[in-house]
């Protein structure tokens, strides 16, 4: 199953490790890695980022959808567009 994360822009569900926010001096680390790396997907469109997706693949994406909204729409509990602005 695909997720909507923000913007028109989907990650399959199935493949999800991780949902967590981009507060933290590990997880600036491992997106600055992951850039490094050329296995960073942005795909905030130039807003804020709210939440980083870890993948089974080892990609990180980048999302300016709050970590709550992703998680809630990764559970099946999909929301409308106010979610669109949550970042």
């Amino acid at each position: 199953m695909m997720t909507n994360i923000g913007f028109g822009n989907y990650v399959a569900s199935n493949r999800v490790v991780a949902v967590v926010g981009p507060e933290s001096a590990p997880i600036k680390r491992l997106i600055q890695d992951a850039k490094d790396g050329g296995i960073a997907v942005d795909v905030t469109c130039g807003r804020k980022t709210m939440s980083v997706i870890i993948t089974d693949s080892g990609h990180v994406v980048l999302s300016s959808l709050k970590p709550a909204s992703v998680r809630k729409r990764l559970a099946g509990e999909e929301k409308g567009e106010e979610d669109e602005n949550d970042g």
